[in-house]
């Protein structure tokens, strides 16, 4: 396997990212290599052996968003989504609830951290594209806010 060469423009824009979403943490893959940047730790780059595929969610995941969708709310990280702060909890949204820019969405939880996802804007919950518990990879949809 070739060298991992660092990009530090990708850095730039992960912590900028960082900043933007108050994520403490975020990785990013691209086939077997992955790169993470977390605040207060060495950040770190490594090669990971694949992944067992993952079991599959209990119910199927609503239907996927349009291509293109500008009100996509897309996962900044790798992780397991939750729609409500605990089991049986109501959902933090629902479709047709309205929302203010700074509102929680869906919590993602990564290496055992919980990370609220922010509404970006205003809007109404057009669809929600994911089941509670399920994983989800770097900038899937998880939302459609218009």
């Amino acid at each position: 396997m070739p060298p991992f060469e660092i990009d530090p423009d990708t850095i730039r824009t992960l912590a900028q990212l960082m900043t933007e979403t108050s994520l403490s943490e975020i990785e990013v893959a691209d086939g077997e290599r992955r790169i993470r940047v977390s605040r207060g730790a060495v950040s770190s780059a490594f090669v990971v052996p694949p992944a067992p595929p993952a079991p599959t969610p209990s119910a199927p995941p609503p239907a996927a968003a349009p291509a293109g969708n500008a009100g996509a709310v897309t996962s900044p990280m790798v992780g397991t989504a939750y729609l409500q702060a605990e089991p049986g909890a109501p959902p933090f949204v629902s479709v047709g609830a309205t929302v203010k820019v700074g509102d929680t969405l869906v919590i993602i939880e990564a290496m055992k951290v919980m990370n609220p996802i922010k509404a970006p804007r205003g809007g109404v919950v057009r669809q929600v594209l994911i089941a509670d518990g399920q994983p989800v990879e770097y900038g899937e949809p998880l939302m459609i806010v218009e």
